[in-house]
């Protein structure tokens, strides 16, 4: 009524009340009666805000790109945004204006001077491959544009979700890259079967490895028991040159007992003989005939044996000599 109305707002929206040109009111969520000849109102959105962008760009090699994404950002100096924008709005809260498209298009702008800067040194399949490296450029290009710090505004966040060449250009990126896949398989298959090969020649110089260390061990064992032997056959030898040598030793211990039991015989040989020598020396020029009469045992028998011994002593000199089987007989019966 007489232009007096009422409006009210939600909490995330900044209000400012202007009143002749001048700020009356300004905060979040306000609600109030204002005059509407003289009031204007401005409401900036305080929640953050979603711009989608899809532009085209030239890589290094002149072919044509399309890049879509996303950036986030939150308006922080709503009154510094009032006075670069126009955020007014009616007494229904409808904008006046269309300055907050304005505001989208001045990010996406910035955003695409960081990407054409970007892009324009890459090739084109590096630049289709360049979601991260891109959006991470983005996101420090509008952190230090000194055309989005007069907004009041801070980007959040930019996430780049395509990188596209034209459908000729991709259709030929695939043809390449399914070349290149099939390339990459055959290598694959090309490792594989070497790495079979590499596996069996390991495995079979493994194996000569092993005969070739049991024959080194069998030469060794060899060549152990060849000592051993050798060391059995010198104990052995030893053995039996000190067996030589004890039973040499033992010999001349019984050569030199043999010597000296005949030295000892020998003198008891030569007392013998010395004794009997002194024993006889009286009878040694005596006739046997006086030896026989000394003996005087008296025997008839002594005597007839001398008497016979006489007789052959003369045989020269006797012709004829008679001895009766009677005397022979009583003799041999006396001498029996």
């Amino acid at each position: 009524m007489f232009g007096l109305k009422y409006i009210q707002f939600d909490a995330m929206t900044y209000v400012i009340r202007y009143k002749n040109g001048e700020v009356a009111k300004e905060g979040r969520g306000l609600s109030f009666f204002y005059f509407a000849p003289n009031t204007s109102i401005a409401a900036i959105p305080m929640g953050s805000n979603d711009v989608n962008f899809i532009y085209t760009e030239t890589t290094a090699d002149f072919q044509e790109i399309s890049v879509q994404g996303q950036i986030t950002y939150k308006i922080e100096n709503p009154k510094q945004l009032a006075e670069v924008l126009d955020f007014t709005v009616d007494g229904k809260g409808v904008y006046k204006t269309d300055d907050y498209e304005k505001l989208n298009e001045r990010i996406i702008n910035e955003a695409q001077t960081a990407t054409a800067a970007f892009i324009r040194k890459l090739q084109l399949m590096e630049a289709v491959t360049s979601f991260d490296a891109l959006g991470k450029v983005i996101s420090e290009y509008l952190q230090n544009s000194s055309t989005i710090g007069s907004l009041g505004i801070t980007p959040l966040s930019v996430n780049v979700l395509a990188v596209k060449a034209t459908p000729e250009m991709s259709r030929a990126m695939e043809t390449k890259a399914r070349e290149e896949l099939q390339k990459k398989a055959d290598e694959a298959i090309y490792e594989r079967r070497n790495f079979a090969v590499e596996q069996e020649r390991m495995i079979q110089q493994s194996e000569l490895n092993t005969e070739i260390a049991v024959e080194e061990k069998k030469k060794e064992i060899a060549q152990k028991q060849m000592e051993r032997q050798v060391a059995e056959a010198e104990n052995q030898r030893k053995i039996r040159e000190m067996r030589i040598e004890a039973d040499i030793s033992v010999e001349n211990k019984r050569q030199g007992l043999i010597d000296m039991q005949v030295s000892n015989e020998k003198k008891n040989a030569d007392a013998k003989g010395y004794s009997i020598e002194t024993m006889l020396k009286p009878y040694r020029d005596l006739d046997w005939k006086m030896l026989m009469a000394l003996n005087g045992s008296g025997d008839p028998g002594s005597n007839i044996a001398m008497a016979f011994r006489e007789l052959a002593e003369n045989a020269g000199k006797i012709e004829n000599l008679h001895i009766s089987p009677d005397l022979l007989n009583t003799l041999v019966k006396k001498r029996g």
